[in-house]
């Protein structure tokens, strides 16, 4: 029987079209999806958008349409970017759908059943961009930033439910004692811990200044509040609040994958909420870092922000993927550069993996009318190559369970270079002359197919294409075989086709 691993991406609000952001934690979701599902696990992979909210209503409003005209109109735009950049999930949750009504409805009974949610009055600040009451303190912080960067605030004075969030400061500090992996990387578990030993004040889950959202239940003219809301996706798409099928299978989730400006919900308040009714946590949440573009802060106003279809449309879905899982350690803050982005397509895509395929099949056409060799005896270079590929691949795998995407696509670009330096050491274009050097030639370039074979399972969770492309260029079914990943797997006799460049060199000013 399978193993279940089940990863997810927060939802996206719809109050704006996608960015880089969300196409990076997305695209990251989709690796570690790819490499569980190849590994041999049952994959359930969930994304979707969080579409309720007072700053969806007012936004709806501005633009003269209703909440759920603008979220239909937005939610498309996210569908189909995953489209194009291939992401493979299993579902996508929209928080307007019934089934989410359902879900939110049920945990909060649970919750309330409990005796953790009460009814009060609240007057503070609101954050109308994140949906969320401040504190006088974050209010004077606030103010101290320039006027165009400030979030809009709103004095609100209202009857509110509240979740008792202070009952749960020592269970969620001997949960993260006890399971220090819930909440990676360090830095930013040892940010949360800080943050909850410093106390928890009860937090207010209903508003009743807006009405676009899931209604209390039992209790006229109350919201639940957006992100009591949001967290629950994650238990909606597994058919909560039936526990069984994809939630008996699936749940606890095994990995949150999150930007690190909403850490503070994932980690606090939802194992908050979970154990109040009664639920088992997830087993991780990962932040992310951010992304700058060119050195700065992407903003409307600067007229920067990346947009992801763009950036497809002139270099495809394979580059953008590559660039961004390449760039930065999964977890910091990274910088977008065209001018970095055009260096690692035509110094790693292009002159080394590209140039790598081309050149190996190339010469298995030229010299043995294009089929796989039957190759004698190995030498010891050969079998370097199969040692450091298996070194290679047990690395990469633990990276991949580490999120470690940068570090991992470093260690395969090493064994293509290896490789690369294999043809030049070797020359088979010298022994195609020699007729004495024949089956020498043979078991080159059986060795390169092979390599060939084996790079296509390494890269096929960072860039699935490419590893098809590759398959079928050596005569394999483009579909990875988790069982087949061992070095020596390349059948002689297989018709291979060398085709068109996997990469073309991208010729700019700037480069």
């Amino acid at each position: 029987m399978k193993k279940q691993f089940y990863v997810t991406t927060p939802i996206y609000y719809v109050n704006d079209v996608p960015h880089i952001g969300h196409a990076y934690t997305t695209i990251a979701a989709d690796t570690i999806a790819r490499y569980k599902a190849a590994s041999g696990h049952e994959v359930y992979f969930l994304t979707g958008t969080d579409e309720h909210g007072r700053k969806i209503e007012q936004t709806a409003q501005t633009g003269g349409e209703t909440p759920i005209e603008l979220a239909d109109r937005v939610v498309v735009k996210f569908q189909d970017l995953w489209k194009v950049l291939g992401i493979s999930n299993t579902d996508f949750i929209r928080t307007t759908e019934s089934r989410h009504h359902e879900a939110v409805s049920e945990i909060w009974r649970l919750v309330e059943k409990n005796g953790d949610i009460y009814l009060d009055e609240y007057e503070g600040w609101y954050d109308v961009r994140n949906e969320a009451f401040i504190t006088e303190t974050q209010v004077e912080e606030i103010m101290k930033l320039p006027e165009k960067n400030r979030p809009r605030l709103e004095k609100i004075k209202e009857e509110s439910y509240f979740f008792r969030l202070s009952e749960y400061q020592e269970p969620l500090l001997r949960h993260y004692s006890e399971h220090p992996e819930f909440i990676k990387p360090d830095y930013r578990r040892n940010e949360v811990v800080s943050f909850v030993e410093g106390g928890l004040r009860d937090l207010s889950v209903s508003r009743t200044n807006f009405s676009w959202g899931i209604p209390v239940p039992d209790s006229e003219g109350h919201v639940v509040y957006v992100w009591f809301d949001a967290l629950t996706n994650y238990l909606t798409s597994l058919g909560f609040p039936r526990k069984t099928g994809d939630f008996e299978a699936f749940w606890p989730a095994d990995i949150h994958l999150v930007g690190k400006d909403i850490l503070r919900f994932h980690a606090v308040y939802w194992p908050a909420f979970l154990m109040s009714a009664g639920l088992p946590l997830p087993k991780t949440v990962f932040a992310h870092g951010w992304w700058t573009v060119e050195g700065e802060k992407m903003s409307k106003s600067l007229g920067n922000v990346v947009d992801p279809y763009q950036v497809v449309e002139e270099f495809g879905s394979e580059i953008f993927r590559y660039f961004l899982l390449r760039e930065i350690p999964f977890g910091q803050d990274g910088d977008y550069s065209r001018k970095s982005l055009v260096s690692r397509v035509n110094g790693e895509l292009v002159n080394g993996l590209g140039n790598l395929v081309s050149r190996s099949l190339g010469m298995i056409e030229r010299y043995l009318g294009g089929v796989v060799p039957e190759p004698a005896e190995l030498s010891e270079s050969e079998e370097k190559i199969g040692d450091f590929y298996r070194e290679t691949a047990q690395q990469v795998r633990s990276d991949l369970e580490e999120l470690a995407f940068n570090r991992a696509l470093s260690r395969i670009w090493e064994f293509i270079a290896l490789v690369n330096r294999y043809v030049d050491n070797t020359a088979p274009w010298k022994l195609a002359k020699q007729e004495e050097q024949r089956e020498r030639l043979k078991v080159v370039l059986w060795t390169l197919a092979e390599s060939i074979r084996v790079i296509s399972l390494l890269i096929y969770p960072f860039l699935p294409e490419t590893a098809r492309k590759m398959r079928e260029k050596i005569g394999l079914p483009t579909e990875v075989d988790a069982e087949d990943t061992d070095w020596g797997g390349t059948k002689p006799r297989t018709a291979i086709k060398k085709g068109e460049n996997l990469f073309s060199r991208i010729t700019d000013k700037d480069e």
